[in-house]
């Protein structure tokens, strides 16, 4: 039935007008058809069928031997296609600029979700925390889209049955339904690959979605984000409980490879941000830029840092950025950190500093974009041969292009409150402080 585009159409028509329930056209067919030699073999599956089984299967189809043939009727139809669709192509122009005369304001949403980009000034809608404050930086995200969800129109968020513990549950999102359809909060279910696809989808269409659930379920959808990546569709996958702080739900919910295994995959934004305020850039950036991101957010509170809101304004968007400073006219070392971990490296900081040590600290949010910056920035932020500790609650794999040693986590965790693996596995700031006491006795690589 595969070859009979009668009967194909006629199926789809059937489906079509079935209003009550979803249809299903199933169609059977045969690699290689109708080859007189390799239909229905392996063969057929990946290998050229040869100039003598080509002519004998396109003297089976009725085809005339030639290598590159085209019916004139098919010809003359795509030749003509310009034609015939100016007339319907002017009328679509006069409608769109009537439609700007007429309704200015719903003609700029229309636009802005075309381009899948905020209004003008939506920047100014992104919320703030002060410094000081402990907010769970998946909840901030949660406050982000609802405060931004008026000024940019094409957003639709929802998540794969954890809308509200993925941050993603809009504060008046009305939720589509069947059949309706006006709604910004989407409950995909319990499907994780599923989710990635249709936001895919979207993200062609018009849309900028954003679907969230646990970091280490980013295994389901690894497919669809390397459509994603590889597509440069603007998906935005958001992805919490993002490291043995998920606690109680043990080692099969906390990530380990996860941050590094998504790394390796081309042309996808990996941001982890610090804190609250990291978080609102980070949508920032996903939103004001093309492709897809990956946003990669804590279950448990972290603090709010002085100089992430001022610095990393413009930082964050270069994928590293110094947060605090050093005494003197040179660091004696280097403590980087990503997302919750940040909070231990300046925390150690004051620590060293206390001691009379000269220590700097960095916010690395996105590996992607530093790579991506010039050679003089890179420097200005981890200078060559000072000591660099990198702190990550994930896998060491690939710190060492930028770090001399890491505070990372190798193996798989264990159940317990969230803080009390942390730790357990060395996330302290007692901990990173001692790691920089015996690498500064060390000293950086050659």
């Amino acid at each position: 039935v595969a070859n009979d585009v009668d009967r194909i159409e006629a199926g789809i028509r059937a489906g079509m007008a079935e209003a009550d329930r979803p249809s299903i056209v199933i169609l059977r067919s045969h690699i290689g058809y109708p080859s007189p030699k390799y239909t229905d073999t392996a063969f057929a599956h990946g290998n050229a069928l040869g100039a003598d089984e080509v002519a004998a299967t396109k003297a089976i189809l009725g085809l005339p031997p030639d290598d590159f043939w085209v019916p004139d009727d098919v010809l003359a139809y795509y030749r003509d296609a310009g034609t015939r669709g100016a007339a319907a192509r002017a009328e679509w122009e006069r409608r769109v600029g009537a439609y700007r005369e007429r309704e200015a304001s719903l003609f700029a949403e229309y636009e802005a979700c075309l381009a899948q980009r905020g209004l003008p000034g939506w920047e100014a809608k992104l919320p703030t925390w002060e410094p000081g404050e402990s907010v769970a930086t998946r909840r901030a995200s949660g406050k982000v889209l609802s405060a931004i969800a008026d000024v940019v129109p094409g957003l639709l968020a929802g998540g794969a049955d954890l809308s509200e513990n993925t941050g993603t549950l809009l504060d008046e999102g009305e939720v589509i339904g069947t059949h309706q359809f006006g709604g910004r909060q989407l409950h995909f279910g319990v499907r994780e690959h599923g989710m990635g696809s249709i936001m895919n989808g979207m993200s062609v269409s018009g849309v900028l979605p954003a679907g969230g659930t646990f970091f280490v379920f980013s295994d389901y959808m690894r497919p669809a984000v390397r459509l994603a990546a590889l597509s440069q569709y603007k998906t935005a996958f958001v992805w919490t409980h993002d490291s043995v702080g998920v606690g109680e739900d043990g080692p099969t919910h906390q990530p380990i490879e996860h941050l590094a295994s998504l790394r390796a995959m081309p042309n996808l934004r990996v941001v982890r941000p610090a804190d609250a305020n990291e978080t609102a850039l980070a949508w920032r950036l996903h939103i004001d830029t093309d492709g897809p991101s990956a946003i990669v957010l804590a279950r448990q509170n972290s603090p709010v840092l002085v100089g992430t809101a001022e610095r990393g304004a413009v930082g964050l968007a270069r994928g590293a950025y110094v947060l605090v400073d050093e005494a003197g006219d040179r660091p004696e070392i280097v403590l980087v950190g990503t997302g919750s971990e940040v909070s231990l490296c300046v925390n150690a900081a004051e620590v060293l500093a206390a001691e009379g040590r000269s220590v700097r600290v960095v916010s690395f949010p996105c590996w992607e974009l530093f790579d991506a910056q010039p050679s003089d920035y890179q420097a200005s932020v981890l200078p060559k041969g000072v000591p660099t500790l990198a702190v990550e609650a994930g896998a060491s794999f690939g710190w060492d292009r930028y770090a001399d040693d890491v505070v990372a986590i190798d193996h798989f965790g264990a159940s317990a409150p969230g803080g009390t693996v942390l730790t357990e596995f060395g996330f302290t700031s007692d901990n990173v402080a001692a790691r920089a006491r015996a690498l500064l006795d060390q000293g950086a690589r050659p």
